[in-house]
């Protein structure tokens, strides 16, 4: 934050410059536009037919004169921006890292598999986002099997989702009424914050949508009575303050945009559970992940080579630290072998045993004694192939 901080201090000394120079360029060039006007009003006040007089010439020298200093000083000025504005060039070098290839692997993107692996997370991200015709060209392009991509209701949920940002739920109901079977089995808040969003949108009317209002409760909230009692009386007590405006009244926060906001996060995360799909695209949650892990690996990465230790760091898929992600960005659970005391990875996965127990692959290949393997925790004996590959 104090990286951002020292960065935003010389952003706001360039917008304080930029906007003095705005306003004594516009004074500058109004007197110039005002002395022209003058002179060229005297020049027509002549005979046209005359020739220009010594003083007209005078005048016109002095006119120019005055011209090419504003225009000078208007000069100088901007060119003493130009100092301001590198500044935050340098702020940013000095309290941000620009190369991050200390912590890249120059081989990840060199095989073709992984290449269209990354093609094929960036069009589901264009998906998402609703940005079909970036997507479907990059497909085009990148020669990725259009059959890859599975199709998912994308399209559809960005599209209410913005809806509900502009103020129309009109889409979201609708949605809502065809799933809420489904939402009412998880247990779901999604319809009755979208209706209650639409009978706030009603009373915005005034006391002349009262009765609109009444009638849209009556026909909407009856289903919801059992669980949100409480909810549903905070509403009807706002028809109380329609003569003086919700807006002045203890209820005004359901008229807040905070309100709109929570509601459209609520409608993606529950019809992104209904319908089997994952909130966020991959590629933001590797981006996500990545930003957090980059201030330790590129201080670990630092100190490595300082102490000339970056053999640390090796090839493998694994780093020589721990990073501690959100909570949201754990998705399954981790296996630590307990013989070897080793988290498990794709080279060395976990094996559940006959008997049930599971270690590691490493563990098991150093436990085994030809066919036959003894159960560290267990006196069965089994033969190693028996074992069988876990999946968290």
């Amino acid at each position: 934050m104090d990286s951002c901080a020292a960065v935003e201090k010389e952003v706001e000394k360039v917008i304080n410059k930029f906007s003095a120079i705005n306003d004594h360029s516009q004074r500058i060039i109004g007197d110039v536009i005002s002395l022209i006007e003058k002179l060229r009003s005297s020049i027509a006040e002549g005979n046209p037919d005359s020739k220009v007089t010594a003083g007209q010439v005078d005048v016109l020298n002095e006119a120019l004169s005055k011209t090419k200093d504003k225009l000078h000083r208007l000069t100088t000025e901007h060119r003493d921006l130009h100092g301001t504005v590198s500044k935050v060039g340098k702020a940013i070098d000095r309290n941000f890292v620009a190369d991050f290839t200390a912590t890249s692997r120059t081989d990840v993107f060199q095989t073709e598999r992984n290449v269209m692996l990354l093609n094929k997370i960036m069009a589901q991200h264009f998906y998402r986002q609703g940005m079909d015709d970036v997507a479907d060209a990059l497909i085009k392009e990148s020669g990725l099997p259009a059959e890859d991509i599975v199709p998912e209701p994308y399209a559809e949920l960005h599209r209410i989702w913005e809806s509900i940002h502009t103020g129309n739920l009109a889409p979201a109901l609708d949605w809502a009424a065809r799933y809420s079977a489904e939402l009412d089995a998880r247990n779901s808040t999604l319809e009755f914050k979208l209706h209650r969003l639409a009978f706030m949108q009603i009373l915005n009317g005034g006391v002349q949508a009262q009765t609109d209002a009444i009638a849209y409760a009556r026909s909407n909230f009856a289903k919801f009575v059992r669980r949100f009692e409480k909810d549903i009386q905070i509403l009807m007590g706002t028809l109380i303050y329609l003569q003086i405006g919700i807006h002045n009244s203890p209820y005004k926060y359901l008229t807040a945009p905070e309100m709109w906001i929570e509601t459209a996060d609520v409608f993606l995360k529950d019809a992104c559970q209904l319908l089997g799909i994952n909130k966020d695209s991959p590629l933001s949650v590797i981006v996500n992940a990545g930003c957090t892990a980059l201030p330790a690996l590129l201080n670990l990465k630092q100190v490595m080579m300082s102490r000339q230790v970056t053999g640390i760091w090796n090839g493998r898929d694994e780093l020589p630290i721990e990073i501690e992600l959100e909570p949201d960005n754990r998705f399954h659970s981790i296996f630590a072998c307990p013989i070897l005391r080793q988290q498990s990875s794709e080279d060395n996965p976990p094996m559940k045993l006959l008997c049930g127990h599971v270690i590691s692959r490493d563990a098991l290949n150093k436990l085994s004694n030809g066919p036959i393997l003894k159960c560290p925790y267990c006196p069965m004996e089994q033969c190693p192939s028996d074992a069988k590959l876990i999946y968290f």
